[in-house]
Formats: C-alpha cells, structure tokens, sequence
C-alpha cells in the first residue's frame, strides 16, 4: 500500500511540474450550432466635446460654397505650414482640411451661422441640423453637407500583441475589432477580464468583458466603442508568476519547478528504499 501510494504521489508531482498554461483560451465558448441570443443594439457614435471634425458643405454655387468651408492646409517637410483656398488642388507630403473642434459646451464656431450646437448627435444628425441651419439663412439654396471624424481612437493595454492607440474608423466599431487591430490577446491574457474603461460626462465607468461568453459579451453596454475608450487586458495567473521579480520568490515559476522535482526526487529515493528492504 505504502509503495502504491508514493507512486501516485510521485506521479501526481510529475504532472503538476508540466502543468504551466491555462486552459480557458478559446473565445465564445458557450456558444453552439443552435446558440441564438438578442444582442445589444448597434450605437452610432455621438460627437463629444474635444471631438475633431470636418464639415464640408458643397453647392452648385461654388462661390457661395466657398463662404461656408474650412480651407485646405498643405505641409511640406522642413517647411512652415501654408493654407490654400477650399477649390484648390492640394499637393505636398502632408495634405488635408482643417477642423472645428468641439468646444466644452458641444459648439462649434460655423462660419457665417455662429456658433451651433452638435454635442450629443450622429454623424448624420449633425449633418442634417447644419443644413437646416443654412436653408433657414437664406444664404445657400441647395446645400450637401459632409461631416467626418478626424480624431477618434482608442488605447489597448496590457496582454495584446500590439499594444497603442489606434483610430476608430468608422460608426459602429465593437470591442472585438479593436483587439483585431492590436493583433489579438496573448497566450498570457485572461479571456475572461478584460477591463473597459470610458469617460460619461463627469465620471469614468469601467465595464468588465467575458471574451468566453459570447451572450454576456454582445449584450454589455461597452460591445460598442466609443471615442476615448481605454482597454486593458489583464495577465493571467501564469504571466504573474513570470513577471516575479525576485527568482526565489515562493510565487515564481522556477520555485516551483525546483520544488516539485525535489518531491518527486525524494518520493523515488524513499519507493526504492522500501523496495529494498
């Protein structure tokens, strides 16, 4: 019985030592062929004080067009930069328009129409809401109005293979498609922890996802992403212990290889002591 049970335990060390990832790696694991869940409605993104946008209203007046665009700017390198008419051609080794920031109050300051109010819309609402603003001036007949993002982003942190920030492209950009431009989590990052944080108004709120659960995941307020967001995925148990500073640490990896090979060293010495006698 003694012999039985020191092999056993001599067995149990041995698998203990080559035990060293973790298991829960794969995404959406509670899904299946016949898996159906509502998910959360698709937001647009809503303009933001501090959000950067272009504005460019086209007629069939370009004259009176012109009144109403931000001029182009265009920035050679080692030169100073150089602003050129809305209808220019614009050439050089940086290009571009200039913006109308959002101010604190959700304004912007429109040329002729003043200041107008655009926190709080879509895109397309903005769009709509300045161009009623210029049929009720009397100024334009027919105008189109575009307005694009210049600066939205987010920052991922933490284990993913490309940590930074990156822009957001388009309106309706998941949480999902920001950890496929920072090039997926690691084998080190928890599947099941990754933190969201996102400033609403006066106060940050952090929302924490579940990668594994695909219905949890979809129906969470922050599947979405807005402009500012941060992401932070959090190291796994196995990443910690590595990270220890101190080798000798009673948490650090190498402690407990040296450990378990020293138990497994002695339970044989002791199996073959009692096989003896």
């Amino acid at each position: 019985m003694k012999r039985k049970t020191l092999i056993l335990l001599a067995g149990a060390l041995a698998l203990l030592a080559s035990c060293g990832t973790p298991k829960e790696i794969a995404y959406f694991q509670d899904i299946t062929e016949e898996t159906t869940f509502k998910a959360t409605k698709a937001e647009t993104i809503r303009l933001k004080p501090t959000d950067k946008i272009s504005v460019i209203v086209n007629s069939r007046d370009p004259q009176v067009t012109a009144m109403f665009n931000m001029p182009y700017y265009t920035k050679r390198i080692g030169d100073s930069q150089s602003l050129t008419g809305s209808n220019a051609v614009v050439s050089g080794s940086q290009t571009g328009m200039s913006g109308y920031t959002v101010d604190s109050d959700g304004c912007i300051d429109f040329p002729v129409l003043g200041r107008i109010l655009l926190a709080g819309l879509t895109r397309e609402e903005a769009e709509a809401h300045i161009k009623e603003e210029l049929l009720e001036s009397r100024q334009i007949k027919d105008p189109v109005v575009t307005i694009e993002f210049m600066n939205l982003g987010f920052s991922i942190l933490g284990e993913v293979a490309r940590p930074g920030r990156y822009k957001i492209d388009r309106d309706r950009f998941t949480v999902l498609d920001a950890i496929s431009l920072a090039g997926d989590l690691t084998i080190n990052g928890r599947r099941d922890n990754v933190m969201l944080v996102r400033h609403e108004v006066t106060k940050d709120r952090t929302y924490i996802l579940n990668l594994m659960d695909a219905k949890s995941l979809y129906t969470s307020p922050a599947f979405y992403m807005e402009q500012g967001d941060i992401i932070y995925v959090t190291p796994n148990d196995k990443r910690i212990r590595e990270s220890t500073v101190n080798g000798n640490n009673i948490r650090s990896t190498s402690f407990w290889i040296s450990l378990t090979s020293l138990l497994t060293s002695v339970a044989l010495l002791v199996f073959n002591i009692l096989r003896v006698i």
